[in-house]
């Protein structure tokens, strides 16, 4: 392939979260910040919301490995769960066992005495659930009713919602306004600026060993990058990840317009469609 054409170590612009190419884009680190405000103050529900690919997954990985000793975590990153499981699975993620208890009643009771054994502890109990989205109605219900745990001073658990904007169409349902009013603090992920998208660019390919006094990707390259992108960092990694192939298919050393628009072009399905000023320039 093209890493040792271009001074690689490894591919630069995979799909999959990696903490490695983290980007500190200015977005991430305003939600991040709320993120840690709200947990500091005590807020029983969080809502995180973004398009695809805008890194959701990545910004609550960061937040979850931000968090100090005394703050007990449970990750679940699948939730279309109907509410038992939901709640044997939070369980589960919070070695709190739960497994030899039939009865709802008796779930729910042994469930809230692990919950205030960690408040006696001074431990904070927070849940993120990715993919929030998902989650059916009644799940959700049961989500909120486990939150209404608490003592005279503080929430027993405070759960964080990651789920695309399809969350907020859910939560409109006339069936889930109690949790939607409990929502202390919320946050909606924006795409990359032209600006940031070139440092974002540049960034990835330095950490993936990228040593090479010119840029690997042009100014009009980087430009439709983001132009047909939207900014969505998952998106400019794909198309990203295909111009380097037209380039070193070609045996070119920099990434030009007609490369970048090569790879838009065969990624109809998921870029923004580009006028014809881009094909003529192209």
């Amino acid at each position: 392939m093209y890493l040792p054409f271009f001074g690689l170590n490894e591919f630069p612009f995979g799909i999959t979260p990696d903490t490695s190419f983290l980007f500190a884009a200015a977005g991430h680190e305003e939600a991040l910040n709320t993120l840690r405000l709200a947990v500091s103050g005590g807020e029983g529900f969080v809502k995180v919301t973004g398009e695809v690919g805008t890194g959701k997954t990545l910004l609550c990985r960061r937040f979850l490995a931000s968090l100090g000793a005394e703050t007990v975590t449970a990750y679940l990153p699948n939730p279309m769960l109907e509410p038992r499981t939901l709640l044997l699975a939070i369980a589960e993620e919070l070695n709190i066992p739960l497994e030899k208890y039939d009865y709802q009643f008796h779930l729910l009771k042994y469930f809230n005495q692990a919950l205030m054994q960690s408040a006696a502890e001074g431990k904070r109990v927070l849940v993120c659930i990715d993919e929030a989205q998902a989650m059916p109605l009644d799940t959700l219900e049961s989500l909120r009713l486990l939150s209404n745990l608490e003592t005279e001073k503080r929430k027993l658990m405070q759960v964080v919602m990651f789920g695309q904007p399809e969350l907020d169409v859910k939560l409109a349902d006339p069936a889930v306004r109690q949790l939607r009013q409990r929502i202390g603090f919320e946050y909606r992920l924006r795409g990359l600026d032209r600006r940031e998208v070139e440092h974002y660019v540049a960034h990835r390919l330095r950490v993936a060993g990228h040593r090479g006094t010119s840029p690997v990707f042009s100014a009009a390259a980087l430009r439709a990058l983001h132009s047909a992108s939207g900014g969505t960092p998952r998106v400019v990694n794909i198309l990203a990840h295909k111009s380097l192939l037209s380039a070193f298919g070609e045996g070119k050393e920099q990434v030009g317009l007609r490369h970048a628009m090569q790879a838009v072009r065969d990624s109809a399905g998921i870029v923004k469609p580009l006028g014809g000023w881009w094909r003529l320039a192209a």
